[in-house]
């Protein structure tokens, strides 16, 4: 049977190892914290799903197989993960972001339907659209309860054999090579046939990698009953950088900016959002759902994104046997079950990872990194 270690419970660490457990490996899960610790990119209250990418279709492709992950896991676990209320994206221009996404949907069979602005009386309470070109709507996306998703993730890890060591794990070298297949948890070393490090935010304190780690605020706002997902769809302004749903689990209806934050470091840093935040979200309420731009703060969060400069994920062999899972660039958390069984072929030999995902000089690009999916 072959071992392997993998470090940090995320959504992405939870879900490879539970995909390994249950294709026959033996494994080990070693988070610091606790799944679903409030430190975790993956603890905020909820993460979007969709399948638009711009004119990329292979993230298209991986998000709605991964569509399919979160209703089968919300059937394991006996409680809805995933509301699959719809969203609608507000494109500003008829020939930019959202043209372009509804293009390779098409292509891929992926159902979505464009609107005119004036539809979106129709799945909001109140609504703006008058400075908008049209409306893209993808019936099949919804809205994540993705603290709750972790939790269940790493329950049903731990139910299918996982072994969960409470601890801070650090690199052990190796002999030939810069790392070996070990890790030291404080002077205890685990050792296995393969060392997945997907620790997040924490990943590029212990290797050299082209990561930024950025402050991510968001908040929700207390809002009458017509407010609640599903039932209302989720949303996102992608030239606006702003994205959000309704209540869900009562803490109130998302609205927040997709703005890159101020440099972060996640263990150590206030976990209180800036009043800046709060206005600048308000300022756009105002424009497009007038009524909440004076609804109270019900709930607020400190959450973290973990950039690489062009937005692609690392997925990455650091030495023979020892793999670099991260850099979700704020649009992995919906992956995550079709991207476990990825990563588990990639460790298994069946394939190779995309070029993409390599230890290799990245350029800045924004196309992929859109709107809401860490939060």
């Amino acid at each position: 049977m072959k071992s392997v270690i993998v470090v940090g419970a995320g959504i992405w660490g939870s879900s490879l190892a539970l995909r390994l457990a249950e294709t026959g490996w033996k494994v080990t899960l070693v988070e610091q914290h606790q799944p679903g610790h409030v430190r975790q990119a993956s603890a905020g209250e909820t993460r979007l799903l969709r399948c638009s990418h711009g004119g990329d279709d292979w993230y298209a492709r991986m998000a709605w197989q991964a569509r399919e992950g979160w209703r089968r896991l919300g059937e394991r676990a006996g409680e809805e993960l995933y509301h699959e209320a719809g969203m609608m994206w507000f494109a500003g221009t008829p020939d930019g972001w959202e043209s372009t996404s509804a293009r390779v949907l098409k292509n891929l069979d992926i159902p979505c339907e464009v609107l005119d602005p004036a539809d979106g009386a129709r799945f909001f309470p109140e609504f703006r659209g008058d400075d908008l070109s049209f409306l893209l709507w993808e019936p099949h996306a919804g809205v994540i309860r993705a603290r709750r998703a972790t939790q269940v993730t790493a329950r049903l890890a731990a139910a299918a054999g996982v072994r969960l060591v409470r601890a801070r794990a650090v690199p052990v070298p190796g002999a030939d090579t810069p790392y070996g297949c070990a890790v030291d948890l404080g002077g205890e070393v685990l050792r296995a046939d393969r060392v997945v490090w997907a620790c997040g935010a924490w990943l590029p304190e212990l290797f050299d990698l082209p990561l930024t780690v950025t402050k991510q605020d968001t908040l929700h706002f207390a809002v009458p009953p017509a407010w609640t997902t599903p039932g209302m769809p989720a949303w996102v302004d992608y030239g606006a950088s702003a994205y959000g749903h309704g209540d869900v689990d009562g803490v109130g209806a998302k609205a927040t900016s997709d703005a890159e934050g101020g440099p972060y470091e996640p263990e150590h840093g206030e976990r209180v959002v800036d009043a800046g935040s709060v206005e600048r979200i308000r300022g756009y309420l105002r424009r497009r759902f007038p009524s909440l731009a004076t609804a109270p703060v019900l709930f607020s969060q400190v959450c973290q994104y973990a950039l690489t400069p062009d937005a692609e994920w690392i997925i990455a062999e650091a030495s023979p046997g020892v793999w670099l899972l991260g850099g979700d660039s704020g649009h992995g958390f919906k992956h995550a079950p079709a991207l476990a069984a990825y990563v588990a072929g990639v460790l298994g030999g069946d394939h190779e990872p995309e070029a993409r995902f390599g230890l290799h000089e990245r350029l800045p690009s924004r196309g992929l990194r859109t709107s809401g999916e860490v939060r």
